[in-house]
């Protein structure tokens, strides 16, 4: 439908994500969006509901408010111009993601890297791994409407960024790894603020645990909530903490080891009950996990190199080949797929976002939930739309 007053210009009649949601509907039931615009969903997602009363009869996810064209931009642009975009794709994990594009292209050119340099990607990444899961407890709290723990978190979180910005000269959207190494070295202030940090936060755990992950109102937001079976998982590739929390205990790290990870000792978190509880739990355990594994890797530090000598060059061109390269990142596997014709930018790039997967099945695990569980599964999911869409 159109006004009368200015025909063509305003089209009353919705988009087409609505006609086509709406045509499915009937009668006795209401069509409501969630988004583009809402706190919950922290960031530019559009979800469309069709209710029964309180109970949600279908979902559909609408993405692409925030495509950039980040795999384009990696064919138009050199390998090593295309850095600062990884940060910008996840701005939660972008340490991950700038190991991701910087392995695959290491892996495609035979780069060796220094020891040093493996240290201190391991020490900043987990360190970037735990400020995300602090942001994530802090919001998916205060969706559910709890205001005071995320004054704690970012209290905690800032920290981090406080120790991250030193070598990196950020404190959000990171381009910190190099081809073959790391764009400064860690120096003894920073180890030291990074040794002082571990036991700080250590000391503050039993306090989240006692304020929050024993508190009765939470445990009934999410026991028996958002219900995820392993093979659901499996036929959406869904990862990362989604997957750990349906018993399965998949982490890049191990799976597929890269980097000093397999000299260090830590346990992956699972958790079977499959539920938003179950996913709560997993991410908790891992901020436990990830300060052990920086402890062991400051103690385990080498002195020496922190970028390779020969380090390619801003127009350095890559041998021909295909690579396929990942991490584990705050949501899950992070996969970066490269294919190179012998010139200086990538004839080929393509970027595996874990949210992406984790997100689709969204649709089906809110079937027939009440509307007002569908932000607190969401939240168990860790969304972060700029990956989502890339």
């Amino acid at each position: 439908m159109t006004s009368s007053a200015s025909p063509g210009r305003f089209h009353l009649g919705g988009d087409f994500y609505t006609n086509h949601f709406e045509k499915g509907g009937s009668p006795d039931t209401m069509i409501l969006n969630m988004g583009p615009q809402h706190p919950a969903t922290h960031g530019v997602l559009r979800v469309i509901f069709e209710l029964d009363g309180e109970y949600i009869l279908r979902t559909e996810p609408v993405l692409g408010y925030l495509h950039r064209m980040h795999e384009k931009m990696g064919e138009e642009q050199t390998y090593y111009q295309y850095m600062p975009n990884m940060g910008r794709v996840d701005y939660l994990h972008a340490l991950a993601w700038n190991w991701a594009w910087a392995g695959a292209v290491e892996k495609l050119g035979g780069i060796e890297v220094p020891r040093r340099a493996e240290f201190i990607r391991v020490i900043t990444c987990e360190l970037n791994r735990i400020s995300s899961h602090l942001l994530w407890w802090g919001a998916f709290l205060l969706d559910l409407g709890a205001f005071t723990p995320i004054m704690y978190a970012f209290d905690d979180r800032e920290r981090i960024l406080d120790i991250l910005q030193r070598p990196t000269g950020s404190r959000l959207t990171y381009s910190y790894y190099r081809l073959g190494g790391v764009a400064a070295d860690l120096d003894d202030t920073a180890l030291g603020m990074i040794r002082d940090f571990v036991p700080h936060l250590r000391s503050r755990l039993p306090m989240y645990r006692n304020l929050v992950t024993g508190n009765m109102i939470l445990r009934h937001r999410l026991e028996g909530v958002g219900h995820i079976p392993v093979e659901m998982c499996r036929r959406y590739g869904a990862t990362g903490p989604t997957l750990r929390g349906s018993g399965v205990a998949y982490d890049v790290r191990k799976a597929e080891p890269y980097s000093v990870y397999p000299e260090l000792s830590f346990n992956i978190p699972t958790d079977d009950k499959c539920d938003g509880m179950a996913r709560y739990n997993v991410r908790m355990a891992e901020i436990e996990q990830s300060l052990d594994i920086i402890e062991q890797a400051l103690d385990m530090l080498p002195s020496g190199e922190f970028w390779v000598k020969n380090a390619p060059k801003p127009k350095w061109k890559a041998p021909k080949g295909e690579v396929y390269f990942a991490v584990e990142g705050a949501r899950g596997k992070i996969g970066v797929h490269l294919i190179s014709d012998g010139s200086a930018n990538p004839y080929r790039v393509k970027l595996r976002a874990p949210g992406f997967s984790n997100l689709s099945l969204f649709a089906e695990v809110t079937k027939g939930t009440l509307l007002a569980d569908a932000v607190a599964i969401l939240g168990s999911l860790d969304m972060v739309i700029p990956e989502i869409d890339r």
